[in-house]
This record gives C-alpha cells, sequence and structure tokens, in this order.
C-alpha cells in the first residue's frame, strides 16, 4: 500500500425518520440560541454544523426576527421545518451549553439520541432574584459615585435601581409587554431618585437620577444589531435595532413622566 494513501470511509445515508430528527435537533438549537440572544452568524452556523455532523448532506439556514426555517438535504431528500422564536431572555449559559453539544457531535463523542438528550436537559441557569436586586442596585450605585456623587447620592441610586429591578422582576414575571415593563420600571425609578432633586439630598442629587436608570440601557441588543448587520444580516440587525430602539423610547417616556409629576427635570 502506497504512503499518504487514505481509506475515507462514506457514511450510510440517513432514513427519513432519521433525517426527521437531525431536522429536528438543528432547528431546536438554533432556535434556543435565538430565543436566548445568540447573534444570527451563531445562530446559523451552529445550526447547520450541528446538521452536518449528525450525518446531513447539507443544511440550509433562514431567519427572521420571530422564526427560523431549517431545510435538510440528504441523498436527493429535502425535508424543511420552521420553529417560531419567542424571545426568553438574554442567557449566554444556553448558548455555551448549545454549542458545546455540537462540539461534541463533530468529534463523534455523541450520536443523535446522545445529542437530543444533552439539548432537552439544557435549562436556563436563573440567579437568587434577590441578589440581582442588590448587585443592580450596587452597579447603578457605583456608576453614580464613578460620576462625583457622594454617599447620600450613592444610597439614594441604590435604592431606587434596587426598587425598579424589582418592579422590573414582577412585570416580567407577569408576562407584560417588555415596552410597557421599560416604561414602568424607568417611571419608578426615576420617581424614587427624583425625591433626592427635590429634597436636595446630597451635593449633586440630579447624578442619582442619572444612573439609577442605567440598568435599562438595552445595550446588547445593539450590540447584536451591529454585528449582524456588519456580517450581512442587514434584517436581522434592522428588527433587533427597531426593537432596541423602542425600549430606549419607553425608557425615555418614562423618564419624562416622572420628571413631570415631579416637577424637576435633572440632569436633563
Amino acid at each position: 500500500m502506497a504512503k499518504g494513501m487514505e481509506m475515507q470511509v462514506e457514511k450510510a445515508p440517513l432514513t427519513e425518520p432519521e433525517q426527521r430528527e437531525v431536522s429536528r435537533l438543528s432547528v431546536l438549537a438554533g432556535q434556543r440560541l435565538l430565543q436566548h440572544g445568540a447573534e444570527s452568524t451563531l445562530v446559523m452556523e451552529v445550526a447547520r454544523r450541528l446538521g452536518l455532523a449528525l450525518g446531513a448532506e447539507s443544511v440550509e439556514v433562514s431567519l427572521s426576527a420571530s422564526s427560523m426555517v431549517l431545510t435538510t438535504l440528504n441523498h436527493g431528500r429535502c425535508i424543511t421545518t420552521a420553529r417560531r422564536c419567542q424571545d426568553r431572555g438574554i442567557n449566554m449559559g444556553v448558548v455555551t451549553e448549545i454549542q458545546r453539544v455540537c462540539i461534541l457531535a463533530e468529534r463523534g463523542i455523541l450520536d443523535i439520541n446522545e445529542v437530543h438528550q444533552r439539548l432537552e436537559r439544557i435549562t436556563p441557569v436563573r440567579y437568587n432574584r434577590y441578589l440581582v436586586i442588590v448587585m443592580i442596585g450596587l452597579s447603578c450605585a457605583s456608576f453614580s459615585r464613578l460620576a462625583g456623587g457622594d454617599w447620600p447620592v450613592f444610597a439614594l441610586t441604590f435604592l431606587a435601581s434596587a426598587v425598579g429591578m424589582f418592579v422590573r422582576q414582577e412585570i416580567a414575571h407577569c408576562h407584560f409587554n417588555p415596552l410597557l415593563n421599560f416604561g414602568v420600571t424607568a417611571f419608578v425609578t426615576t420617581m424614587i431618585s427624583g425625591f433626592g432633586q427635590v429634597y436636595q439630598i446630597g451635593e449633586e442629587p440630579f447624578l442619582a437620577m442619572a444612573s439609577s436608570v442605567l440598568m435599562l440601557v438595552p445595550g446588547f441588543p445593539l450590540i447584536n444589531a451591529i454585528s449582524d448587520m456588519v456580517k450581512g444580516y442587514v434584517n436581522m440587525g434592522i428588527a433587533r435595532w427597531t426593537m432596541a430602539s423602542l425600549l430606549t423610547l419607553s425608557t425615555s417616556m418614562g423618564i419624562i413622566a416622572a420628571m413631570n409629576v415631579l416637577g424637576v427635570w435633572g440632569w436633563l
């Protein structure tokens, strides 16, 4: 046998039930990624790579803002499936676990059944809600301190942002529209921090009004929107940019409404 000669073992063609299962698993992985905040490039690449790793000859993916369509090709047979992708909140833990499953499938460590089991076991990790409230309060209060606020302003910012985060969690728990959530949260947060301006708490109380609403900045959606547009997914980028802009508009309306009620304008 000549040196360097390589023996290629051709994979057995998938049966129709196997191809259907591969299609379901690939679209499930992409759906979960899109629901939990992954950028479009990652969604499409992971769904395609997982399908190829499980035996499909070709995998094509089409994305929209709230759904995805996936097609697998195998020995002349074409199977197309579509999924609705409702937003379930940003969770990088889920994104990381799905990528890990894809890599293990590519290396041949997981077969179709094992991939199915691993994907079904992936659940979002939720931090203790009161820990989140405290940490959000500390982060916003730290911004006020960095901006030059004194300790009374720090305390007021912590209180306003912590209460605002509690309100945000309660509204989200009731499954209200995110735009309403951001508007009401901004209103409550600004109302509390605005009392610092009314009663002159601290040397620069307007810093509390500016810092306490920083938790409502939609940074991750804006970053994903720019990333999608730069990488050629213009429609997805525009959709994400529009949603982030609407969230910002709702936040601004809540802030302005609270300032009108209190009759103070703080940092505006």
